[in-house]
């Protein structure tokens, strides 16, 4: 990706220079399909007689006029920059040029239905887009007011950060828009959606005595299936729940949520426009699981509000600001203001899963992570900025009392409101209505990596009582901090048929060692729960009594989160190679079937199928698969009629199938021959199963096509493609291999699903033939595509389910005869390296 990054210096060194004031855009989408006409005005202060650049990623740049001087762009554009000498201390910049429509998801996307052929559009320009759209300081402590004008088709709609004005329309098929100036925003939460979207309004009346006009959009041919009333509920729950504890209004004029299609992200924070992917429009069943990371997706936007685009961080390090702190937010919102109530549980199951995997790669980092340019912050969107950060926050809140936090926030947002900040300005606000002093905290908790793990240590008496309770707490050695952490100790005990907490202890732990006195003289429990109540961030272990009871009694545990924390310890340890794989795979088939939440089940279920594919030994991997799959479709049977259960075990039975027999019950389930009471084969199932039939082997690429023809969709098209990508044999891998390698017009959510079909581990044996043209294609794929396309073939396509010595070996020698590549590159390779590693090491203990 030549010429289109920036560096912090290079940012740190232009604000020095510039302060913008406003831009004026105008935008004509009457071009062709393309490219768009783009003009644009800023006007900006500078330190007079210095020489800077604006940023542009265009197809020509006709014209660059500054205060009145025309500069000739075949001289000052270059690797998406124009430069730009000779400065007044106040500047006016016009730029007029073509630029291009995208299909990665990056920029100014267009999209055409297959339906019924309309064209829509949608930006999204976090981290470094709005520039693939107008010319801008493309950083976000250059804040500025935006103008937006529109020339579109009479009949669409056009959506921006302002509300849509009504359009002036030319008597010639096209209108023009325009849009009232943004209050000053980053360019990078500015937004453009236009075509013939559907739309339907609402209002609200804000804690200002304002009412703020809600909308909520999709494509046409999607409608249908659009809840908006729903939408607009959890809407409103979010906003009463923010606007109180943020002691802040909501900050914009409108509110619009708006579904479009061929989405990189969940969602993304633009202001007033946010835009969500069109996942979450649900035209099949999906599970609860899904449901609930909507609603929390939802409230995770709109928390950004506040928290990114009212106050919003000065550079990039300081992105977990944003994210983190939205995490958290959600998170408790969901649990406190909407029917989800157990959303502390699903946070336990997937984000801090998400995190502890995230925080045990060689490229993990701090929470406040060193960003050296544009490059570091595209692979930075992981699991420590999300999940580690949300985790740390919750804990840090359950710390310093949860009042005291939420005042603290209402506080920053009051004083630095339309403003940028970094992590020294939250610290301040929190300290003065905590009391706590923080900056320690945050230098052990913050500006350090790696997880800690925390091990009881347990003597009793011949009774049975406890004589001494400590808690154990290591660090890895690539990053030994011990830290401090506030958590419960939880007893639980056999009483009937349930497994329930009889006592409960919460203590602050620090050091290597914590001795924890009040627990002397109680009788030893059935099993002991360090963490309980999930308030620390940390791996925890069970001793051996409790581990034993886990694996024979974990689903008579009543309460769903302490479950979720011993599914999580269990898989911990055998991801740690301290458990073996086969016995993870046994607990899992014996317990999973009674598990209420259904996020625990999804997660759990995807843990199951890596442990079977990957961490079993070698010799083992045949038979594990097998037995999986097997024992999946045995759940499935057994699960309540129309039950989320039934809908996970299906699903998960399909991709784990791994001999003709299970395939041919894949087959008779989707034709019809074998039924399950309460389960629809609706569309989207259908064509799981059939991705699942192809990966056997068992269908061709004319029976995906005659699918395809049948739903000739968006969503149609990304499960065809999966499917045959997944077809087995040399000539059908070539075939998608090319496809994604040897030619690049294909749509971002296209390649994403080819990538997940090309590696199906029932397609294993096919991959071997596919590890020397991966590290062959890494640098020309980095270096030509654009971002978001390059991370999904860089680690969609790695043959991971080899999990091999071979592999590992060969990913060892590129990382070490290519040590000056990018290290954004670099960073992606060495994680799929650990992956490799970490299966390597867990076969080893389970073929002890």
């Amino acid at each position: 990706m030549p010429g289109e990054n920036l560096t912090r210096v290079e940012a740190q060194q232009r604000r020095a220079i510039v302060d913008t004031h406003s831009y004026e855009v105008t935008l004509d989408l009457t071009r062709g399909a393309e490219v768009f006409g783009s003009r644009t005005v800023v006007r900006f202060a500078a330190t007079e007689g210095a020489s800077t650049f604006i940023d542009l990623i265009a197809r020509e740049v006709r014209e660059i006029t500054l205060n009145g001087r025309s500069i000739d762009p075949a001289a000052a554009f270059a690797d998406s920059r124009i430069a730009l000498d000779g400065l007044a201390a106040e500047n006016e910049l016009v730029v007029d040029a073509d630029c291009l429509y995208t299909n990665t998801g990056e920029g100014l996307h267009r999209f055409v239905d297959p339906v019924d052929g309309e064209v829509y559009l949608y930006t999204q320009f976090e981290v470094p887009d709005s520039r693939r759209m107008f010319a801008v300081f493309e950083q976000p402590d250059l804040k500025a007011t935006f103008q937006f004008t529109v020339t579109a088709p009479e009949q669409w709609k056009v959506v921006s950060n302002s509300p849509t004005p009504e359009p002036e329309r030319h008597g010639d098929g096209t209108a023009t828009w325009t849009f009232e100036p943004t209050p000053r925003i980053s360019s990078y939460i500015t937004a453009l959606i236009a075509g013939p979207y559907e739309a339907t309004f609402s209002e609200l009346t804000s804690s200002s005595g304002r009412v703020i006009p809600l909308g909520v959009y999709g494509r046409r041919s999607l409608w249908q299936y659009l809840d908006a009333d729903y939408i607009f509920e959890k809407t409103r729950q979010g906003f009463a729940y923010f606007e109180d504890k943020f002691d802040y209004p909501y900050p914009f004029a409108k509110y619009d949520q708006l579904f479009v299609p061929e989405f990189n992200a969940g969602a993304m924070e633009n202001a007033g426009a946010v835009t969500f992917t069109e996942t979450y429009v649900f035209r099949s069943k999906v599970t609860d699981a899904v449901k609930e990371r909507r609603v929390v997706t939802i409230l995770h936007e709109l928390a950004h509000m506040w928290f990114g685009d009212l106050v919003t961080m000065k550079w990039w390090n300081d992105l977990w600001l944003n994210e983190s702190f939205a995490e958290w937010a959600s998170t408790i919102a969901t649990a406190e203001a909407t029917e989800w109530t157990e959303a502390w549980t699903t946070f336990n199951a997937m984000e801090k899963t998400w995190a502890y995997r995230q925080d045990q790669l060689p490229s993990t980092h701090p929470v406040v992570a060193e960003i050296r340019d544009l490059e570091d912050v595209q692979v930075n969107f992981d699991g420590i900025t999300y999940a580690k950060g949300g985790s740390v926050l919750k804990q840090l809140a359950a710390w310093v009392g949860i009042e005291q936090f939420f005042a603290g926030v209402a506080a920053y947002f009051k004083k630095h409101e339309w403003s940028n900040t970094e992590l020294s300005d939250l610290l301040a606000e929190l300290e003065a209505t905590s009391g706590r002093e923080l900056s320690s905290w945050s230098k052990k908790w913050l500006e350090t990596a790696g997880v800690n793990t925390l091990s009881p240590e347990i003597k009793t008496d011949v009774d049975d009582e406890i004589t001494r309770f400590a808690i154990v707490q290591t660090a890895p050695a690539d990053y030994p901090t011990i830290r401090p952490h506030r958590l419960g100790v939880g007893f639980y005990d056999l009483q009937g048929d349930a497994l329930v907490r009889t006592h409960r202890v919460e203590l602050d732990v620090d050091g290597d060692l914590t001795e924890v006195p009040e627990l002397k003289g109680r009788k030893r429990p059935d099993l002991v729960l360090l963490n309980d109540d999930d308030l620390a961030y940390a791996k925890i272990r069970l001793d051996e009594r409790s581990l034993r009871t886990a694996i024979d009694h974990l689903a008579r545990i009543s309460d769903p989160l302490a479950r979720s924390l011993v599914w999580g310890a269990a898989w911990d340890q055998t991801r740690d190679a301290e458990a073996s794989a086969s016995d993870y795979i046994d607990l899992v088939l014996r317990n999973i079937g009674s598990e209420t939440e259904s996020t625990t089940v999804r997660t759990t279920l995807a843990q199951l199928q890596l442990a079977a594919n990957s961490y079993v030994a070698p010799e083992k991997r045949t038979e594990a698969r097998v037995k999986v799959a097997d024992g999946l479709w045995e759940l499935a049977q057994a699960a309540e009629a129309g039950s989320d259960s039934q809908l996970q075990f299906v699903t998960a039975f399909a991709s784990a199938a791994a001999t003709p027999a299970q395939w041919e019950t894949v087959r008779k389930l989707r034709a019809g021959e074998t039924t399950l009471q309460g389960l629809e084969i609706d569309t989207d199932l259908s064509w799981q199963l059939l991705v699942s039939l192809a990966a056997g082997g068992v269908v061709t690429a004319a029976d995906i096509d005659e699918a395809l023809a049948a739903d000739n969709t968006a969503k149609g098209g990304e499960f065809a493609a999966q499917a045959k990508a997944a077809l087995p044999g040399a000539e059908a891998k070539k075939a998608a291999w090319s496809s994604l390698i040897d030619k690049d017009d294909l749509p971002n959510t296209i390649v994403r699903s080819a990538t997940l079909g090309f590696t199906h581990p029932a397609t294993v044996g096919d991959l071997t033939a596919f590890v020397e043209p991966y590290f062959a294609m890494l640098l020309p794929v980095w270096e030509s595509r654009t971002y978001k396309i390059a991370e999904y073939l860089i680690t969609g396509l790695y043959p991971a389910p080899l999990a091999n010595v071979e592999l590992r070996d060969a990913t060892r020698a590129w990382l070490e005869a290519n040590a000056d590549a990018a290290p954004a590159l670099r960073r992606l390779v060495l994680e799929n390296l650990a992956g490799v590693e970490r299966a390597l090491s867990v076969q080893d203990r389970d073929a002890q």
